[in-house]
C-alpha cells in the first residue's frame, strides 16, 4: 500500500463493467469478492480493487469515513 492509496479509493472511478464510474471505495463487496475470485486486473486498478477488498473484507469501511469530503 502507498501512502495516498486510501484516498484513491475515494477519487478514482471504476473505468468499466458494471460498476462503470462508481468510486471504487463505493463498490459493493460482492462485486470485490468476484475480482478475489476472478483475478484482479493488473495495475494500479487491480491494486487499488486489492486494497478495497482487503477493507471491505475485514469490516473496515469506516476507516474511509474521515477522508470523504
Amino acid at each position: 500500500m502507498q501512502a495516498d492509496d486510501l484516498q484513491r479509493l475515494l477519487t478514482l472511478k471504476m473505468p468499466y463493467g458494471k460498476y462503470k464510474d462508481r468510486l471504487i471505495g463505493d463498490l459493493p463487496g460482492h462485486y470485490l469478492g468476484w475480482f478475489a475470485r476472478e483475478g484482479f486486473p493488473k495495475g494500479e486498478i487491480g491494486r487499488l480493487l486489492e486494497l478495497m477488498y482487503e477493507i471491505d473484507h475485514n469490516n473496515l469501511r469506516d476507516l474511509l469515513i474521515p477522508l470523504r469530503k
